[in-house]
């Protein structure tokens, strides 16, 4: 299990970028597009949500409402998933062609669970908190048609991570899973979840404190809400 690319970026929009199925959105800007960088890269927490970017050094986050902070600080996509689109979609998609800030070999990204944790080379520490959620910037990027819904029937979006202590990573690290919890939610999973397979929100909560505050407040909302329509005291 290794680190195949470690994939930073600078914002680009319409007037500078044009995209494989046209450009952006008129005045659209992104750091989606993610490019291997030569050498070892920083990561560190980067903060709360909303006030910051990336985990890595020199990758642009734009949308700080959605993307980037403490519990988005890395997103990881494995390169086996990248070849099977290729396939699917006919066309080559160089490593970070999905967004993602490491590009995996050897290690199952969507089968890792909630709060496991990945030693990075000998001192980058990362733990899983969610899948990551295709949005219409990416289905842009792409340039495929019904990109979202195609992307959410495979059910294998890639992880989100945050730093749970800092180090450099570059291409070649190997990856070591030093803690694996003990319960069924998967990064798979979670996406089913949050995607396609609400009824399974409530189970989502067996991972604790690794999930997502965002994903796990929705469903703490969720289990609210179908303890009510059956009558169940909160």
């Amino acid at each position: 299990m290794r680190i195949l690319s470690v994939n930073v970026a600078r914002p680009r929009t319409a007037a500078d970028r044009s995209l494989p199925g046209g450009p952006f959105t008129a005045g659209l800007a992104s750091g989606i597009d993610k490019r291997p960088a030569a050498g070892p890269v920083a990561v560190a927490a980067p903060g709360p949500q909303g006030e910051a970017g990336s985990g890595l050094a020199g990758d642009a986050v734009v949308s700080l409402k959605h993307h980037g902070g403490d519990d988005q600080a890395v997103y990881a996509f494995a390169r086996e998933d990248l070849d099977r689109w290729e396939r699917e979609l006919g066309r080559a998609l160089p490593d970070g062609s999905f967004g993602e800030n490491l590009t995996t070999s050897g290690l199952d990204v969507n089968g890792a669970r909630i709060g496991e944790r990945w030693l990075v080379g000998d001192r980058l520490l990362l733990e899983v908190t969610s899948p990551r959620v295709p949005c219409r910037t990416f289905a842009e990027w792409l340039g495929e048609r019904g990109w979202v819904r195609r992307f959410t029937e495979e059910a294998a979006p890639g992880a989100y991570l945050r730093v749970l202590a800092s180090g450099e990573v570059r291409a070649g690290d190997p990856v070591t899973v030093v803690h694996r919890p003990d319960h069924e939610v998967s990064v798979a999973f979670a996406f089913r979840a949050r995607t396609t397979e609400q009824a399974l929100l409530p189970r989502v909560l067996a991972a604790g404190d690794g999930l997502h505050p965002r994903l796990r407040e929705r469903a703490e909302r969720y289990a609210e809400a179908a303890r009510a329509a059956d009558g169940v005291p909160a």
